[in-house]
């Protein structure tokens, strides 16, 4: 049994007492004292040699700590980070093996911690900031299919009570509308099957331009949704207008306000019947009506279908050779030595590649999206704007 502290050291002369009155053999005497016979033989060594001195606790501090860094290393390291304040651990220690390389060094980490520790490292001041975003979309398609804008137009009830959402996709080069389907709900999966639909027909295009509401976006790292993973990894580059800046997809916005006066005023009786509204709606706007912005042109004689057909398995993005590539566990983040890190919910079971760009601060890409900034010292991710 386990001796009580407040009491350890009258056991201790007790055992002692005990066995100098050899009643009891020394396995006897232990068994009755709850203790090991190692631990019985190293009381009577103290005792022998200090006496009642040597019955005390005493400390469990090693009087030579492992891996302690040699006080010559900790000198020349703080020498070395006040002629050169802008170098982190990592660039000092480089340094310095170059010029003593008969002298251990720590650690990085530990380099920093004793950098930190004599106040030469000022921790970095975050503020809260609003979820970034990636800026003003900039692509100007001079072709078809290398700018496709979708959304979706407002919902509305059918005669039978029943809510229609129309999701609408044009390329904005033709102005082609590829698709105008009215679904039950905007949620990702019914989306995403409308989105494969238009993909095995008209092949993939180079870019998707959309507003920031769901499922299009999110508001997690890099704002990407469940969606734009999926499109990213079939090559297409997901492009989010800025929030309140309708206009930067004027395009498709005025698309809408001709779609709503010729399809939507009266609606129809039921969703079977909307669909074949939206349908004849969209042949007679791609092949009848002729549009100002291509001389008046119609849409279909400018269109190309993609010469990027849909794949038949989908796969996970590649990096080059000197990027770190994580995969993403089912609790949203990556182990980065023996921490773990936050990253997003919605790369859960993806590979991340991250590249150092200074030193411990690393470039988070999920394939050729740049998604953020990785602190190595602050174990954080944080997002990039306009970059």
């Amino acid at each position: 049994m386990a001796w009580d502290p407040k009491t350890k050291e009258k056991l201790r002369l007790a055992f002692i007492v005990d066995h100098d009155r050899e009643l009891y053999s020394m396995t006897e005497l232990c068994e009755l004292y709850g203790i090991s016979r190692d631990t019985g033989y190293l009381l009577l060594r103290r005792w022998n040699e200090e006496g009642a001195a040597g019955l005390r606790d005493r400390s469990r501090r090693p009087i030579h700590p492992a891996n302690q860094t040699v006080p010559e290393a900790v000198e020349k390291l703080l020498a070395a980070r006040k002629g050169h304040p802008t170098w982190g651990p990592r660039k000092l220690l480089l340094w310095l093996e170059k010029r003593h390389p008969n002298l251990p060094f720590p650690a990085p980490s530990t380099a920093g911690e004793l950098l930190k520790r004599n106040g030469m490292i000022t921790p970095r001041r975050r503020r809260r900031t609003p979820i970034e975003h990636p800026g003003k979309p900039t692509t100007v398609p001079t072709r078809p299919n290398q700018l496709w804008a979708a959304d979706f137009k407002g919902q509305f009830l059918t005669r039978d009570g029943v809510y229609c959402y129309p999701l609408t996709v044009t390329d904005q080069h033709s102005r082609f509308l590829l698709g105008c389907k009215g679904l039950l709900s905007s949620n990702e999966r019914d989306t995403r099957r409308a989105f494969e639909r238009l993909f095995r027909e008209y092949g993939l295009p180079d870019a998707i331009r959309t507003d920031n509401g769901s499922p299009f976006a999110s508001i997690a790292l890099g704002r990407l949704s469940r969606l734009s993973v999926w499109w990213i990894k079939l090559g297409i580059r997901p492009e989010l207008t800025q929030p309140s800046h309708p206009e930067q997809n004027g395009q498709h916005e005025r698309m809408h306000r001709t779609m709503k006066a010729e399809t939507t005023r009266p609606p129809a009786p039921h969703l079977r019947g909307q669909q074949r509204v939206f349908d004849a709606f969209r042949k007679r706007f791609n092949q009848e009506r002729p549009h100002e912005a291509l001389a008046m042109s119609t849409p279909a004689s400018i269109y190309a279908w993609s010469l990027r057909p849909f794949p038949s398995k989908i796969e996970a993005p590649a990096y080059p050779a000197h990027f770190e590539v994580r995969r993403v566990s089912r609790n949203h983040g990556i182990r980065w030595n023996t921490s773990w890190i936050n990253v997003s919910s919605t790369l859960c079971g993806e590979l991340i590649g991250l590249e150092e760009i200074d030193d411990g601060i690393w470039s988070v890409y999920f394939g050729p999206v740049l998604l953020g900034r990785f602190d190595e010292r602050e174990l954080r991710i944080y997002g990039v704007r306009n970059l």
